[in-house]
Parts: structure tokens; C-alpha cells; sequence
């Protein structure tokens, strides 16, 4: 486990330091692209039929994918080398699936104009990474929305495919990238993945049952309102639609001393009633968002010393 947190440290710094370059993405595309991919394949051939059959087709299409990638990363873990070359090797394969750089520079993108009161630009920029309807957004709820992202996706893009490349290698991380792309490509409440996705979507809640309170943690204990986000943790963390995003979304809210989630409406028209986490405290604003910035970078400082610190003791 030393050595596979080690290796997932090189991955985190690549990806700080590199992301995914434009023209190397231009060139190859990028895995996940190429997963996507997959899956569509899939899901167009299996999800037919009735209730019963689109879900066992969801559950075909979860098995298949999983084969198709992590059976080539079980293959390239074990052909890898031992010592340096080994560690140095399985980060780099590991680089590309951990998303610390486009996390913060799309969030950046939303905190830019937002700042300079380009408010119509500010929504265009939140609209590329959350699902909700964004064209009638104040300022109050981009920010709001761009932190709610910042938040569930520094556990599902970053804290949690680090912690399964940590536990089992990199079979461990392709994995969790496997059931975490099918979950956001299938993992819906509408008429056409309701039946099909629910394989996706349950395994995808499980898979993040530790990643998600860690996140939360990594945040509280990188805020310089420890306490706080602890506390706005243990009283709302729960109160989120899903299983697992309360966690760090809570943390969030308790450490900046905002509240953030609440009611929204998705692209299909949705009205969704959400609890507020954090209720009684202020809606953020523009300043609050490049704050979020600034304890998400503190927070993946602190990841890289915690994997630094398990490969030491290790």
C-alpha cells in the first residue's frame, strides 16, 4: 500500500503540475473520452426491453466495462518493475485519471468573470460542470453552484480515485474511473436509465461510502474553521440528496460559513426541493467562490503530505 500511495502521489503531481494537454488530448483524446465511448457502445446495444431486462442490460454493461479496463490495468500492474521505475511508472499510467488541474481551472473559469460582474459568462462557465438549469442563475446561485461542484467532484475526480489507487494499485483507480464514468453516463432518474443505470448508480454510491467523508475531512482540516465545517458536517452531511456528496459539500458550507445546496432546477425542467446545508448562514458571492479556491488547493497540499506520509511510515 506504501508503494501504491507513492505512486498515486507522482499521478497528483503530474496532474497538478501538467493536466491533460490540449494538444495531447487533440492527438489521443484523453480515457475517458475513450470509456465514454465504451459505454455508449454498450448501452445502445443493451438497454431495450423491459423493466427486468434494461436492468439486468445495466448490469451486463457494468460487468462488460469493468472487464474491458481493468483486466488491461491487472495485466500492466503486473509487468510493471519493482522499485523506483515501478512507482514512477504506475503514477504515470495513473496521471490521466486524476483531475486536480481541470477541477480547479474550471472552477477558476466560473470565479473569473464572476468577480468582474460578467455575470452572463460566469454562467456559461458553470453551465460546463453541473447539470442544473444555469441561464436565470443570480450571482449568488453561480457561486453557489460552482462550490457545490467544487466540492462533490474533489471527491469523486480527485480524493476517490486516489484512495482505490492507494488500496489496490492501479486496477484500483481504473476501477473506480470505470464505475464512477458509467454512473455519470447512466446513473439517472429518467425514464431511459432509471432501469438501466441502477447497477451504475448503486455501485458508484459504494465505492464513494469512505472517498466522501474524506474529502469532507481533507477540507475541514485544511480550513482555518476546523470546528466548524466538523460541525456543519455531523449535523447536515445527511440532509443531501446523495449518499455521499453531503459529506464535502457540508464541510464546505462549515468551513467558508456559507450555505450551499437548496433548491435548483435541472436541464430537463426538474424542480428539485433541496435542504439547505448550512441554513442559517449567508448565500456566497463572487469573493466566496475564489475562496473555495484557495481551501481546495490547501485541501490537495494536504493530500499529497498524507500520501507522502503513508509511503514514509510504510
Amino acid at each position: 500500500m506504501s508503494g501504491f500511495a507513492a505512486a498515486m502521489l507522482v499521478g497528483l503531481i503530474l496532474d497538478a503540475l501538467l493536466g491533460w494537454p490540449t494538444r495531447l488530448y487533440a492527438r489521443i483524446g484523453h480515457p475517458v473520452t475513450w470509456l465514454g465511448r465504451l459505454i455508449t457502445g454498450l448501452e445502445q446495444a443493451l438497454n431495450r426491453g423491459s423493466h427486468a431486462q434494461r436492468l439486468f442490460g445495466g448490469a451486463v454493461c457494468v460487468i462488460a466495462a469493468l472487464a474491458a479496463t481493468v483486466g488491461p490495468a491487472i495485466w500492466l500492474q503486473a509487468l510493471l518493475p519493482s522499485g523506483w521505475a515501478g512507482l514512477l511508472l504506475t503514477g504515470a499510467l495513473a496521471w490521466p485519471l486524476i483531475a486536480a488541474r481541470s477541477m480547479h481551472d474550471h472552477v477558476a473559469a466560473v470565479a473569473r468573470p464572476l468577480a468582474a460582474d460578467a455575470l452572463p459568462e460566469a454562467r456559461q462557465a458553470v453551465a460546463m460542470i453541473v447539470g442544473r438549469e444555469t441561464e436565470a442563475l443570480s450571482s449568488a446561485g453561480v457561486a453557489r453552484a460552482g462550490l457545490e461542484s467544487l466540492a462533490e467532484n474533489t471527491s469523486d475526480g480527485i480524493v476517490a480515485p486516489i484512495f482505490w489507487g492507494v488500496v489496490a494499485g492501479l486496477p484500483g483507480i481504473v476501477a473506480y474511473k470505470t464505475i464512477n464514468t458509467l454512473d455519470s453516463m447512466i446513473g439517472y432518474r429518467t425514464e431511459r436509465y432509471d432501469a438501466f443505470g441502477k447497477v451504475a448508480a448503486r455501485l458508484d454510491d459504494l465505492v464513494n461510502l469512505i472517498p466522501a467523508p474524506l474529502t469532507g475531512l481533507l477540507f475541514a482540516a485544511s480550513s482555518r474553521q476546523t470546528w466548524a465545517a466538523l460541525g456543519c458536517m455531523a449535523q447536515d452531511g445527511r440532509k443531501h440528496r446523495s449518499p455521499n456528496a453531503g459529506w464535502p459539500e457540508a464541510a464546505m458550507a462549515g468551513a467558508l460559513g456559507l450555505r450551499l445546496s437548496g433548491p435548483r432546477v435541472y436541464g430537463d425542467g426538474q424542480m428539485s426541493d433541496d435542504p439547505y446545508v448550512n441554513a442559517d448562514k449567508p448565500d456566497p458571492i463572487a469573493d466566496d467562490l475564489l475562496r473555495g479556491l484557495q481551501l481546495f488547493v490547501r485541501a490537495m497540499l494536504l493530500l499529497g503530505g498524507v500520501l507522502l506520509g503513508i509511503w514514509l511510515l510504510g
